[in-house]
């Protein structure tokens, strides 16, 4: 994949301020792209975007193909007179920082049904649009609502639960028929979605940014995409699960880890030459401009599990076919803008399916220093075509990485400070500043590095269930120089780089 030198930050919609719990695909996410704008930046990374589920993580979601209505904006639904002011009502006492998903998903259900409601009685001045969308997206779209449908109908049990009749797809005409009010209102949400989040996107090219979004290898066992098609994963007739997916003992744990999700069934996609991992990926790139493929190891071989084990220890490596399915999605889509997730126990077939295809694998700067530090990590050892960021998701900040290896006294920071040559009280920017300097073409760095904020802004704890994916920030941790900082950054070293024989200057001078 070939892009120029850049420069972006990595921050979910979800993370953005604004009044009603959870940051959403309103005003605060078009102030957002401007922020990114004035400060330089060409990229904005994201998590996946799909309806989240238990415990409330992007990466295990009820499907791989629809929107999160709780990104959906009130305000633009008002603005599209399907809400008035007065629907909103009284606004909980949200917290400016941390999401409660118990009380947002209340609160925001309650003003999307009444926007239901609305859509209903003025259904004609949006008809031949929301045909469209129906039409076009009928192949995921139609299950997906019937899914979330019955869900409702039985309490949010997850669907093995269910009655036999619709949870093994036996009488599929009487239960369209009995829950049709269910799916014409989550059909109603997935347009209501599609068309805030697809205005939001053209906002963005406007001002010359492009999206990176991400694609979890695995999906849910309580999803719409397994429920419809039992037949692709490793799901017995009465939908128990055969095998699942994890990964081996390893340093980090003696019993590995137990990830749950069933597996592909890839002799059986290769049947019909990929036909759902075509849909899958090209129904991404309508929204988005990258893919970021999450556990890219696992199109190379993966860890498989029995589905009643305990621990991840009885599992083995199982051969997968990725070349074909990329050469498959290649004939179809032409070059796809993958970049490979390709952290942890990485094998030389996983470098050389990842670069057999051209696509750019990532450097995690946090795990660079030390005595057990990976070395490929270090700037000196990057290449070209990678993205580097100082730290994940998954991680802590960049400045509760360094706090906490300072109380451990476990020579890290120190190591770091060598390496960087620095000791002053700001090694986040220092680090920020290394990653901008270094030869790959793409830097992304994480919002709360930006802020310099400690592990009070931790995305993910992995392993970990309940008090994951809620941080956000507010507009005031913003300080004024930040926007200028980073445009002369982006500058300085070149992200996108400066064309020949211009005269731009590498300060910025205030205006």
């Amino acid at each position: 994949m070939n892009i120029e030198r850049s420069a972006g930050i990595l921050l979910h919609p979800t993370s953005l301020p604004g009044r009603f719990g959870i940051g959403d695909l309103g005003p605060d996410a078009y102030r957002f792209v401007d922020f990114l704008n004035r400060s330089g930046q060409t990229l904005w990374q994201i998590f996946p975007l799909g309806p989240t589920g238990y415990g409330d993580s992007p990466y295990q979601c009820f499907s791989a193909f629809a929107g999160n209505p709780l990104l959906i904006s009130p305000e633009i639904l008002i603005e599209d007179r399907l809400l008035k002011e007065e629907d909103i009502g009284k606004i909980p006492q949200f917290n400016a920082h941390k999401i409660d998903y118990g009380l947002v998903i209340n609160f925001k259900y309650e003003l999307l049904q009444k926007a239901f409601e609305n859509f209903k009685k003025t259904r004609k001045s949006f008809e031949h649009e929301y045909e469209t969308f129906c039409k076009l997206n009928d192949y995921w779209l139609d299950d997906y609502s019937l899914f979330m449908a019955a869900k409702k109908y039985h309490g949010g049990k997850a669907w093995l639960q269910w009655e036999s009749s619709i949870a093994l797809r036996e009488e599929i005409d009487t239960w369209k028929k009995k829950l049709k009010e269910g799916i014409d209102f989550h059909k109603f949400l997935q347009f209501t979605f599609d068309k805030q989040w697809n205005k939001l996107r053209s906002y963005t090219h406007e001002k010359g940014i492009k999206i990176i979004g991400d694609l979890p290898i695995f999906i849910a066992y309580d999803s719409a995409d397994l429920w419809a098609n039992k037949e692709l994963f490793t799901v017995r007739k009465d939908g128990s699960l055969e095998f699942v997916a994890g990964v081996p003992p390893d340093y980090f744990s003696a019993t590995g880890q137990l990830w749950g999700n069933p597996l592909y069934k890839w002799k059986e996609m290769e049947k019909n030459n990929f036909k759902w991992w075509k849909s899958r990926v090209k129904k991404l790139l309508e929204l988005v401009d990258f893919i970021r493929i999450d556990h890219f190891r696992g199109f190379d071989a993966y860890w498989e599990i029995p589905g009643n084990a305990k621990t991840a220890i009885e599992g083995r490596w199982v051969k997968a076919p990725g070349e074909k399915l990329f050469n498959s999605l290649k004939e179809d889509l032409g070059e796809v803008p993958i970049i490979a997730e390709d952290l942890g126990v990485i094998t030389d077939s996983v470098e050389a399916l990842r670069d057999k295809f051209g696509f750019p694998g990532i450097k995690i700067l946090q795990f660079a220093f030390g005595e057990k530090g990976e070395k490929k990590f270090l700037p000196h050892n990057h290449i070209k075509n990678c993205v580097v960021h100082t730290g994940s998701h998954d991680n802590e900040t960049t400045r509760g990485f360094f706090e906490s290896e300072k109380q451990k006294n476990s020579g890290i920071y120190e190591w770091a400070q060598r390496y960087l040559n620095y000791y002053g009280d700001n090694i986040t920017f220092e680090l920020i500043k290394t990653a901008y300097a270094s030869v790959a073409n793409i830097v992304v760095i994480p919002m709360q590095d930006i802020l310099n904020l400690g592990n009070e802004a931790r995305m993910n704890f992995p392993s970990t269930l309940g008090g994951n994916w809620t941080w956000r920030f507010s507009w005031n941790q913003i300080t004024e120089d930040i926007e200028k900082t980073y445009k002369e950054m982006t500058i300085m070293y070149e992200r996108p780089p400066i064309e020949k024989n211009s005269n731009a200057a590498v300060h910025v001078e205030d205006e």
